[in-house]
């Protein structure tokens, strides 16, 4: 039983770029590259700390941790969560923090440049993994848009711009060196990133306003880098206005706050295995939980207390754990819908907040226990019916033995019982005449014998009923003795083959004879069929009249007793009579 998740798509070049990266991330290969490169550049940024001597800066040695700190979670995060590309732009923040680190400590002028120039390249990633975090990777809006190409106007114009009039440090774009105008472009650099700063920031504060409570639980960490932001346009602002003093306090709370913000997101990322973990408590109760306490179970796994489920009705519709019909949410709600389907119909639906659909894999395991559960209740209602479809044959059976006992008993009292009594009446009257009366004896003996034959008749006929003689020959030439007997011209068609089990023989003889017995009294026929077919696993008996039709298996107790006797072998008895258009009454039974 699979689900149809609603999931945002992913659309443009970009996505396809993306889609070939992630594939590429997959190989081992490239995974152990990106792991290595990581480690040397950490290395690297760090070890002229440690070997240059004398008193190390510690916040300058956080600060070298921040690249790490990115590219591990994010590559954990790219590599858990191919799916989202939040473990992409995590792994670029971390390189691009580690990039002009590895050039700052040489003292050439490319490596001057590229340290000074892509100083702020991390932002360029930064700030669209905070945008798009609950996105799918897209920037849904022009404001999304227009941030992030400030990002890009910073770093290609500006920053350039900048190194191109400040002689500290000098670089190969220093032309005209003029410190007042680069004091003027810093400030302007600096100005633009505390707008990107508060203006991110904002962006991620409404978005989260307007969440429901599911997705600002899920928006925690991007609430978490826009709080780093803030703190970054405050020092920036203590740049401005106090030329760069800056609280020691300020300082280590931003730094620190940028370090644990890869770990905030990687959790975000991977909180459907905690989710999971969740779910594997309740898989040892889905056999006996009741709906409402299934929908309240994964309520709670999945932090959405309007989390519904909604069964589907035969009319199409739906209806909740109540009973009551429900209409699925429409794309516009904030609501998402998950189907599930079993062999090609649909069962259920999941209505989930729309921040899941950015976690299918959490959404695909509580749609696995949905489905469990719903199958669980399927197979035991199934398993319900079936139960009291037995013990309703089993009192049929019971009702139809008495009943059959009490014809028996009936019929040799009122026939074979009563003539015998008259037979042993007039035996005592033959043995009284038999020497005053010979001719009156002799007329009393012709009557006797006449009573003894129409009572071996009738016990004869009782034993038929019991257990037909014509069986011991075989299934046909019992057919053929029914077929001879029957009140409606009868027409016998059997497929030769070897003979069949008797139980079977026994059961297929039955049908025969109680839809023959039909026939004559309810049918008004001119013509029946009786036809028995053969197969690899089983054979097959039918009876076909040119009837009134209208024959109701549960009306009566002769059908059914039929169709208890065929299930009772593991076959299947049916019983066709449209009105005016015949009877058919089929047997299949199974002989392996």
């Amino acid at each position: 039983m699979a689900g149809d998740t609603v999931v945002r798509p992913r659309t443009g070049s970009g996505s396809e770029l993306f889609d070939r990266v992630a594939v590429a991330i997959h190989r081992r290969g490239v995974r152990v590259a990106l792991w290595s490169a990581a480690a040397v550049a950490e290395v690297a940024v760090l070890a002229p700390l440690v070997l240059r001597g004398g008193p190390v800066n510690p916040i300058e040695v956080v600060l070298r941790l921040v690249g790490g700190s990115f590219t591990a979670c994010g590559l954990v995060a790219w590599q858990r969560r191919p799916d989202s590309r939040s473990g992409m732009l995590m792994t670029a923040t971390g390189f691009a923090f580690l990039l002009p680190a590895l050039f700052s400590e040489h003292e050439s002028l490319f490596a001057a440049t590229v340290a000074s120039w892509l100083s702020d390249l991390w932002t360029l990633f930064f700030i669209p993994l905070l945008l798009t975090y609950r996105t799918g990777g897209r920037l849904p809006t022009t404001v999304d848009r227009v941030l992030v190409g400030a990002v890009v106007v910073e770093i290609v114009v500006l920053a350039p711009l900048w190194l191109v009039f400040a002689d500290d440090p000098a670089t190969f774009l220093l032309v005209v060196p003029d410190a007042e105008i680069a004091q003027v472009v810093d400030t302007v650099q600096r100005g633009l990133y505390l707008a990107l700063s508060v203006g991110t920031a904002v962006v991620v504060a409404v978005r989260w306003r307007a969440s429901s409570t599911p997705g600002r639980r899920a928006m925690l960490p991007s609430v978490a880098g826009a709080l780093c932001l803030l703190l970054w346009s405050v020092l920036l602002t203590v740049d401005l206005v106090w030329g760069g003093t800056r609280h020691p306090l300020l300082l280590w709370i931003t730094v620190c706050s940028i370090v644990l913000v890869p770990v905030a997101f990687l959790t975000g990322l991977l909180r459907s295995r905690l989710a999971r973990g969740g779910l594997a408590d309740l898989f040892g109760g889905l056999a006996t939980m009741h709906p409402a306490d299934l929908q309240t179970a994964l309520a709670r796994v999945l932090h959405d207390p309007a989390f519904a489920i909604a069964y589907a009705v035969p009319d199409g519709g739906f209806v909740d754990v109540d009973g009551a019909p429900v209409e699925l949410p429409r794309s516009a709600s904030g609501r998402s819908v998950s189907r599930m389907s079993r062999d090609g119909v649909a069962v259920a639906a999941l209505v989930y907040d729309r921040s899941l659909d950015d976690d299918p894999e959490l959404v695909e395991a509580v749609g696995g226990a949905a489905t469990i559960a719903l199958e669980n209740r399927l197979l035991q209602a199934q398993s319900d019916a079936r139960l009291a479809e037995l013990q309703a044959s089993r009192q049929r059976l019971v009702t139809a033995a008495d009943t059959e006992r009490r014809r028996i008993e009936r019929d040799l009292h009122d026939g074979a019982q009563q003539r015998l009594v008259t037979l042993a009446l007039q035996l005592s009257l033959i043995q009284r005449r038999i020497r005053d009366d010979p001719g009156a004896a002799e007329q009393l003996v012709a009557g006797a014998s006449a009573e003894l034959a129409m009572s071996l008749a009738e016990l004869r006929e009782l034993a038929r009923g019991i257990h037909p003689a014509a069986l011991e020959q075989g299934l046909e030439p019992a057919l053929q003795a029914l077929v001879l007997r029957s009140a409606v011209p009868t027409e016998l068609v059997v497929e030769p083959g070897p003979r069949l089990p008797r139980p079977v023989e026994f059961a297929a003889y039955f049908v025969a004879s109680e839809a023959l017995a039909n026939v004559a009294k309810y049918a008004g026929a001119t013509a029946v069929t009786v036809r028995l077919t053969r197969s690899a696993t089983g054979a097959g008996v039918e009876i076909a009249d040119d009837g009134v039709g209208g024959a109701d298996p549960s009306a009566g107790t002769g059908l059914r007793g039929l169709a208890d006797r065929v299930e009772a072998l593991g076959g299947r008895l049916r019983v066709t009579s449209p009105p005016g258009g015949g009877t058919v009454v089929a047997a299949e039974l199974p002989t392996s």
